[in-house]
C-alpha cells in the first residue's frame, strides 16, 4: 500500500491518501443480496441489514462478532501523538494495511478528519447531547432512519457502546479531560448511508461522558487513480479553454475585459478539490447463495424474518 498526505488547506492538514493494490476482496466485506446486506469479517457475520421497501431506512441486527483490527492504544502513545491527527492517521493506515480483517481493498482511499458530523451541531447543544442523538440505538436489533436523520449524519457502533463506568471508558475519560484522547476511526458505508465505528467505541463513550468533542478520522473510498488523472486532465483543459475565451474577448473589446483567471482559477481549484476528496460508493460483493443464504444466516443469528 502506498500513502501520502493530501495537499494542505491554508497550511492545515486535510487527510491521508491510500492506494491499495493486490487486495481484491477485504476481510471486512459488505455483501449484497437484493435489498439485503451482510457485513462479514473473515466469514463471521457482523451485521445484517434490510433496506425497507420505501427507502426510508434500514433494519439491522448486530451479532457481537466484530473485532477491531487496531491493537489497544497505550496512554503514552496518546500523549505523544496528542493534537496530531496526521500522525494518528499514518498509524491507523499501517494497521489498515496490515489487517487481514479490515475493510481495505484495491483502489484509492482517503483517511480524513470527519467534518460532516460536526457541521450541523448547534454550538449551544452540549457535545454529550449531540453525540447521543447521532448514535444509532438498539441492540441487537435497531433501525437506521434515513428520513429523520439525513442518513449519513448517523453513527452505528459495530458492538454495544460500553457504559461510562466501564474500566476502559474511565481510562479514556481521563485522557478526554486532558485533551489527549486518540481519534475514533469511522468508515462511511454508502449502502447503509451512515458511519460505522471501526475502532474507538470506548473512546467515543468517554468523550460523550465528558461532553467533549471526540476527535474523528473517517475512512472512505475515493476516485481511482486512473479516473482521477483523466478527470483532472479534463478540468485543466476546461480551464485553458476558459482563458482562451477571455483572451478572444479581450482582443475584441479591449483590456477592460478581465483575463479570466479570477473566475476560472477558483473554479478549477474547487473542481480539483472535489475530484480528490469526494467519497465514492462503497463496494459490495454478491453474496454467494443470494437471498436464500442471507435468510439462512440471519435465521441463525436470530434476525426476525419478514
Amino acid at each position: 500500500m502506498r500513502s501520502g498526505d493530501l495537499p494542505p488547506d491554508d497550511g492545515a492538514w486535510t487527510g491521508l491518501e491510500l492506494e491499495v493494490r493486490d487486495r481484491r476482496q477485504p476481510g471486512l466485506c459488505v455483501f449484497g443480496a437484493g435489498r439485503r446486506l451482510l457485513l462479514s469479517q473473515l466469514s463471521r457475520p457482523v451485521l445484517f441489514a434490510v433496506v425497507d421497501a420505501h427507502l426510508d431506512g434500514v433494519d439491522f441486527r448486530r451479532t457481537d462478532a466484530y473485532r477491531s483490527f487496531v491493537p489497544p492504544l497505550r496512554a503514552d502513545a496518546a500523549r505523544a501523538l496528542a493534537g496530531s491527527p496526521e500522525r494518528w492517521a499514518h498509524r491507523f493506515a499501517r494497521h489498515l494495511a496490515d489487517a487481514p480483517d479490515g475493510p481495505l481493498h484495491d483502489g484509492r482511499w482517503l483517511l480524513t478528519p470527519d467534518r460532516r458530523l460536526l457541521r450541523w451541531r448547534d454550538p449551544a447543544t452540549p457535545h454529550s447531547a449531540y453525540w447521543e442523538s447521532m448514535l444509532v440505538e438498539g441492540h441487537p436489533d435497531g433501525y437506521l432512519d434515513w428520513f429523520d436523520h439525513a442518513g449519513s449524519w448517523e453513527v452505528l457502533p459495530l458492538r454495544p457502546m460500553p457504559d461510562p463506568g466501564d474500566g476502559r471508558v474511565k481510562a479514556y475519560r481521563k485522557q478526554a479531560r486532558e485533551g489527549v484522547l486518540p481519534p475514533v476511526l469511522l468508515w462511511w458505508v454508502s449502502g447503509l448511508d451512515c458511519h460505522l465505528v471501526l475502532d474507538g467505541h470506548a473512546r467515543l463513550a468517554a468523550a460523550i461522558a465528558e461532553s467533549v468533542e471526540p476527535p474523528l478520522l473517517e475512512l472512505h473510498r475515493a476516485l481511482p487513480g486512473d479516473d482521477l488523472a483523466a478527470l483532472t486532465k479534463d478540468a485543466a483543459a476546461f480551464y485553458e479553454d476558459e482563458l482562451d475565451r477571455f483572451a478572444r474577448l479581450r482582443a475584441l473589446h479591449g483590456p477592460t475585459v478581465p483575463d479570466g483567471t479570477a473566475l476560472a482559477g477558483p473554479r478549477l481549484a474547487r473542481r480539483l478539490e472535489e475530484l480528490r476528496t469526494t467519497e465514492r460508493p462503497t463496494w459490495s460483493w454478491p453474496l454467494p447463495g443470494g437471498e436464500a443464504r442471507w435468510h439462512d444466516l440471519a435465521r441463525e443469528a436470530g434476525f426476525p424474518q419478514d
